[in-house]
């Protein structure tokens, strides 16, 4: 499965607020809202947050995972974040989260977001990607990794 399949280039955000988990969530609903992608930005955060009450999705190295799924949706899709001053997303490892991979997918299709999960997850543990998106100079850029290195 292609990351960069599951995204485009103004799903990608190079300036998310470097305040709380929730702060982060909340900005990242509410532009994927702006964008169309979805109806109600506060439908979307609430269901992260929710999900984040269960378990921290920071993965560690200094990576997130945040993830819901959503009734309507035709397909599942991942939005990409960034914050170079990290944010305390208390993560596995206790370090700060730099990079947000935000998945939702619709709620009829669970098998589609246990695969795109896994995605990011194969994508993630391959050296340097985490590095690498951190160091892209902008969404284009960053978006060509994604398409490159998961080809």
């Amino acid at each position: 499965m292609s990351l960069a399949a599951l995204t485009r280039p103004e799903l990608i955000f190079l300036d998310l607020p470097a305040g709380s988990r929730e702060e982060v969530l909340r900005v990242f609903a509410e532009r994927l809202a702006a964008s169309g992608l979805v109806r109600d930005g506060e439908e979307l955060y609430q269901r992260l947050w929710e999900r984040e009450q269960l378990g921290s999705t920071g993965i560690g190295n200094g990576v997130a995972i945040p993830h819901c799924k959503l009734p309507g949706l035709r397909e599942g899709v991942v939005a990409v974040g960034r914050v170079p001053e990290g944010v305390d997303f208390q993560a596995v490892d206790g370090r700060p989260v730099k990079v947000f991979f935000l998945v939702i997918s619709p709620s009829e299709a669970p098998g589609e977001h246990l695969k795109i999960l896994a995605a990011i997850s194969r994508w993630i543990r391959a050296d340097q990607h985490a590095g690498a998106l951190l160091e892209a100079a902008d969404r284009e850029t960053l978006f060509h990794l994604l398409a490159a290195e998961s080809a």
